[in-house]
């Protein structure tokens, strides 16, 4: 078969059309990410991934790959969909990950009770009893989250004496009540960042964004949960700076100001 040159030149625009305009079908749109997976899908499959046993199947059944999923909860805080299901306990939803690609970790080894496993890692690597997993959470919290068929984890990991994480310095209700409000490190909405007490625990805030929990170091300086390498430092008069490690933003108290 023979094509002309003024033959190829009128076929050629066609050959650039989306197939959906060739062939009359309804157009497919193709997401800004793409070939990455959306972000918010990896970020909804980390949280189902905590209890939500329904909704990581669906999201297995439509992306498999998902199994995988990451999200930064704030300043590095990553967390995987296993590391979810490993902190919370949750085995039915760890088995389903795994059964699709997951990548095994000490964590869930902890939680799933495989205790040769746990073993032989800390054996190879001396001194991982002291990793901790998203959140600052210890591993022997992810044994005692196993129940029942993590106990003989739970003693070994007990027995080592430092697999239980590190205890947040006291910090008094006067402290804690002075450290909260909205702070300021430029003008409008989108340059504040709020210090909120639950449960006289302090979180950090951005507006819109996840609530971070302060872990206190002592001497007014905090590290955000999941993110020991950055640092939370208050002046004592009303002023704060965040390093990470270098000073990210430095920000005044608004007086008065008690949300946005």
């Amino acid at each position: 078969m023979t094509i002309h040159r003024r033959t190829l030149l009128e076929l050629a625009p066609l050959s650039f059309l989306p197939l959906a305009a060739q062939t009359g079908t309804a157009p497919v749109v193709i997401a800004a990410t793409f070939p990455s997976q959306s972000p918010e899908l990896s970020k909804e499959m980390v949280g189902a991934a905590h209890a939500n046993v329904k909704r990581v199947k669906e999201l297995l059944k439509e992306h498999p790959s998902l199994s995988k999923a990451a999200w930064d909860w704030g300043f590095g805080d990553w967390e995987t969909a296993l590391g979810s299901a490993s902190h919370t306990g949750n085995r039915e939803i760890a088995a389903l990950l795994l059964e699709n690609g997951a990548a095994p970790t000490i964590f869930s080894a902890t939680m799933l009770g495989q205790l040769d496993v746990v073993k032989a890692m800390i054996a190879a690597s001396p001194g991982l009893q002291r990793l901790t997993g998203p959140h600052s959470i210890s591993l022997l919290a992810h044994a005692k989250a196993g129940g029942e068929g993590a106990k003989a984890v739970y003693q070994y990991l007990e027995s080592l004496g430092d697999a239980g994480g590190a205890v947040p310095s006291p910090i008094t209700k006067e402290q804690t009540a002075a450290l909260t409000g909205v702070n300021s490190f430029g003008s409008g909405l989108n340059y504040r960042v709020e210090i909120v007490a639950t449960n006289g625990q302090l979180q950090f805030k951005r507006v819109g964004g996840e609530g971070r929990r302060l872990f206190h170091l002592g001497e007014m300086a905090f590290h955000p949960v999941g993110a020991s390498a950055v640092r939370i430092r208050f002046d004592g008069t009303g002023g704060l700076t965040v390093y990470d490690p270098r000073v990210v933003l430095t920000a005044q108290q608004m007086v008065g100001t008690s949300n946005y």
